[in-house]
């Protein structure tokens, strides 16, 4: 795919002043002021990114700060997500999508630069005929809702889901059904009846995984704390449930000692951290290992410990593989990750996708059945995962998730680190 020229630049301001997002008056300007800072004919798929994906609005109502904002984020002081661009590559024009994809927030980095990025390259190669919408609820169950009905009014004909809440989220599923459209529940299951397909690695097992490392790494009479998911994502208490598989004897031995636990609404590494904070005040400082269920809270709880002068004393676990965990682990402040891979979910639920636009079945693709939280039967595709420990396990991240580069994990403190340096 290639970037637009200067007519596919107006033909994509004429769209967006049709939305009421800009001013026809300052197409011209707009254009010039940004080939001033890119030394090129802006790209119109990065002015869509600009509005339609990041959604940033101004402050003000003057066509001259909306100028402002636009000068920004080409000349670097705002920040585009890799993925908004990988979105706005893939939209011709705000003509209704084949697949609106869901996402739940973006609090957690992955779910742009990695899952939807992967899937649209997937869509690309299954169904390169289809065009996909990309839309991000923040954390906001009713505006996922919206979003989904929007889609379905507009014509969409598969609904990929990763939903927020797995309770609420089913009304999405049952209006689907109703309109005659096939929800994919992407990570996260959708309790609804209605729940066509369901792709995920044995989270379970993963926090079982994260609970050892921890285990492995303290003696006994340690106190430790668990910073838990969200209390609205089932896949939070499915990790919590393999955490506690390993941990249970211990506590109840003594061997272990449970020193605080909190549930971390949205996934918000500002909660994780507040609950840390709170965690070292309770035990003045007397912890031994944190059980955190994702990157997020990991870092918010090293962030915490940093203070303490704690941090790179202390095993952390965590769930994701991040650019961000993977320094830490090089820094040895956090000690694993769990790492799936999202390449091969977003294949999987992309050649599941192809199929449903086609109106095919999907049996072979995904002949395992799960029971949701409302037993329901849904087609299942599981993937697998890694533990992944000290530089060794970043090694193997590196070499085989393609978002992950070691440039990338190499830049800033971490690039001192010996593994930066060989």
């Amino acid at each position: 795919m290639v970037f637009r020229e200067l007519a596919g630049v107006a033909g994509l301001l004429d769209i967006l002043s049709m939305e009421g997002r800009i001013s026809k008056e300052i197409d011209k300007r707009i254009v010039a002021r940004c080939t001033t800072y890119l030394g090129q004919v802006l790209p119109c798929n990065v002015l869509f990114l600009y509005f339609k994906v990041n959604n940033l609005k101004s402050t003000r109502s003057s066509q001259e700060n909306r100028m402002l904002n636009i000068e920004q984020v080409y000349s670097g002081k705002t920040r585009v997500s890799g993925i908004a661009l990988a979105c706005a590559l893939t939209f011709g024009s705000a003509n209704a999508a084949d697949v609106a994809l869901l996402l739940p927030e973006n609090v957690n980095p992955r779910w742009e630069s990695q899952d939807a990025a992967f899937f649209l390259e997937s869509m690309k190669k299954n169904a390169p005929a289809a065009s996909v919408e990309v839309l991000n609820a923040n954390n906001d169950t009713a505006a996922q809702q919206r979003q989904a009905e929007q889609a379905l009014t507009q014509g969409a004909k598969v609904l990929v889901v990763i939903p927020i809440d797995g309770e609420s989220s089913a009304i999405i599923a049952d209006s689907a059904k109703e309109a005659g459209v096939p929800t994919i529940a992407y990570d996260r299951m959708i309790n609804s009846e209605n729940t066509t397909f369901w792709v995920q690695a044995d989270l379970e097992g993963m926090g079982y995984d994260q609970a050892m490392h921890v285990i492995e790494n303290t003696k006994d009479g340690d106190t430790l704390v668990m910073l838990k998911g969200s209390p609205t994502d089932p896949n939070a208490a499915v990790i919590h449930n393999g955490q506690l598989r390993a941990l249970t004897p211990l506590f109840e031995s003594g061997k272990r000692i449970m020193g605080y636990e909190n549930w971390t609404q949205g996934w918000d590494p500002a909660i994780a951290r507040r609950s840390m904070d709170q965690a070292l005040t309770k035990l003045d400082n007397n912890v031994q290992g944190v059980v955190s269920s994702n990157d997020g809270n990991a870092g918010a709880a090293i962030a915490s410990m940093e203070e303490q002068g704690m941090a790179g004393t202390v095993p952390v676990s965590g769930l994701d593989c991040t650019i961000q965990a993977l320094q830490l682990m090089l820094l040895g402040k956090q000690t694993q990750c769990g790492w799936r891979p999202l390449a091969d979910m977003a294949e999987a639920t992309a050649q599941v996708t192809a199929r449903l636009l086609e109106g095919k079945s999907v049996d072979d693709l995904a002949p395992n059945t799960v029971k949701n939280g409302v037993g329901a039967e849904v087609n299942y595709v599981s993937v697998g995962s890694y533990s992944a420990v000290g530089e060794t396990g970043v090694a193997y991240v590196i070499d085989n998730d393609t978002s992950v580069s070691k440039d990338a994990v190499c830049e800033g403190v971490a690039s001192d680190t010996g593994f930066c340096k060989n």
